[in-house]
C-alpha cells in the first residue's frame, strides 16, 4: 500500500514546547550547540531549542511538508540561529554535521525508520548524540474504559497506520533501531504523557483525541477502516465521555538517546 505522507495539524504542532514536550533533550541542551529538529512542523519546539543553544549555537528545522515550513519561517524565521529546509529524514545526506540530531514524534511516520536513523546518525558528529521521543499508541490507557464507538476509532487508528507500515509500538523498537545503526551508549526514558482530571492540562490533553478524529477522521474512512457514521459516533460519544466520566488518560511515550561512535584512527596515528 503505498501512503503519501502523514500531514500534521499545524494547530496540535504550534502549541508544543521545547520544556513541555522535549523535555530529556531541554535538559541536554547548551549554548553553542549545532543542532538538526528532524520533522520540525511549524517549528514550535525547533524555536525553543534555537533560544537553548544561543547566538552561538545554530539549529536546523528539516519537515517533508511545505506548507509547515511556510508556518514555521512566518512565525520563528526572525531567528537568525535557525533556518528550515523542505527534506526527509530517510533521504538526508550530511556527513558529521551537528552535535544533537533529534526527532520528536516523527519516526512513527516513517515506514523505514532504521534508514532514517542510520540517515540521522550520520549527520552528527563522531561521539555527539541522536534523540528520538515517539509513542507507543498501542500501549495507550484511558481511565475507565473508553466507549466502544471511540474504541472502534482506535482501533481503526491503529489499523489505518498498520497498512501503511507505519509502526504503532515505535518507542519500544527505538533501541533495536539505534544498536543496528551502531550507536552506543543508549539512555532510555519514559515519557508517558499522563493527564488526570483536575489538572490545568486536562482538557486541551483529553482533547487531544478529539482534534486527531476530526483531522485524521476522513482520511481514515477514506481509506476504508471506517464507516463515516462510526466517525460520527465516536466523536459524540468520546466528547460526552471525557466531560463527565474520563478521569485517567496515558499516553506511551519514550525518549531514546545514542552516541555515534568515535571515528577509528586512521592507520599509523596514536592511539
Amino acid at each position: 500500500m503505498n501512503a503519501q505522507f502523514h500531514q500534521s495539524d499545524p494547530p496540535i504542532l504550534g502549541r508544543r514546547t521545547l520544556e513541555q514536550d522535549h523535555r530529556v533533550l531541554a535538559a541536554r541542551l547548551a549554548p553553542g550547540l549545532s543542532v538538526l529538529d528532524i520533522g520540525c512542523g511549524t517549528g514550535a519546539i525547533t524555536a525553543g531549542i534555537a533560544r537553548a543553544v544561543g547566538s552561538q549555537g545554530f539549529v536546523l528545522g528539516l519537515d517533508r511538508d511545505a506548507g509547515l515550513l511556510d508556518i514555521a519561517r512566518r512565525e520563528h524565521g526572525h531567528n537568525q540561529n535557525l533556518r528550515f529546509e523542505l527534506g526527509d529524514a530517510t533521504s538526508l545526506a550530511i556527513d558529521d554535521k551537528f552535535d544533537v540530531v533529534t526527532a520528536a514524534r516523527t519516526l512513527q511516520w516513517i515506514s523505514d525508520p532504521g534508514l532514517a536513523i542510520a540517515r540521522m546518525a550520520q549527520a552528527t558528529k563522531p561521539s555527539r548524540y541522536i534523540m528520538v521521543l515517539d509513542y507507543n499508541h498501542a500501549a495507550s490507557q484511558w481511565g475507565p474504559d473508553p466507549p466502544l464507538p471511540f474504541r472502534a476509532f482506535y482501533q481503526a487508528f491503529l489499523d489505518w497506520r498498520a497498512a501503511y507500515n507505519w509502526d504503532n509500538r515505535m518507542a519500544d523498537r527505538l533501541p533495536n533501531l539505534f544498536r543496528s545503526a551502531g550507536l552506543k551508549d543508549i539512555e532510555i526514558n519514559s515519557q508517558n504523557k499522563v493527564a488526570v482530571r483536575g489538572d490545568a492540562r486536562f482538557p486541551s490533553q483529553a482533547a487531544l483525541w478529539t482534534e486527531v478524529m476530526q483531522g485524521l477522521g476522513p482520511t481514515i474512512v477514506t481509506a476504508g477502516f471506517l464507516g463515516s457514521s462510526q466517525l460520527d459516533d465516536a466523536t459524540s460519544a468520546y466528547a460526552a465521555w471525557t466531560r463527565t466520566t474520563l478521569t485517567r488518560q496515558i499516553l506511551a511515550m519514550k525518549t531514546v538517546t545514542g552516541t555515534r561512535a568515535a571515528h577509528p584512527s586512521s592507520p599509523g596515528s596514536p592511539g
